[in-house]
């Protein structure tokens, strides 16, 4: 008789699987917004763009995308999987 593995239930404080998502807009080298997935990990971002995307990165994120805005801004795609 095989046994079957019973699904874990999340607990609390642990956190959500899946994949996570960022956008990042940044004008120049300044961060001018972020929004994410709600249960995305996120660090306090800093007020320089190259920082706050290293300290995505070093996460575990990725650029998915990047796109070019109007006015000198950027748009950075990042996910986390």
């Amino acid at each position: 008789m095989r046994r079957l593995k019973r699904p874990t239930q999340p607990t609390i404080g642990q956190a959500w699987t899946g994949k996570h998502v960022i956008l990042l807009q940044c004008k120049g080298n300044q961060v001018i917004q972020i929004y994410k997935s709600y249960h995305a990990p996120l660090e306090q971002p800093q007020y320089h763009c190259a920082e706050t995307l290293s300290q995505l990165i070093s996460i575990g994120y990725y650029i998915y995308k990047i796109t070019p805005l109007s006015g000198n801004q950027i748009q950075y795609f990042l996910i986390l999987e």
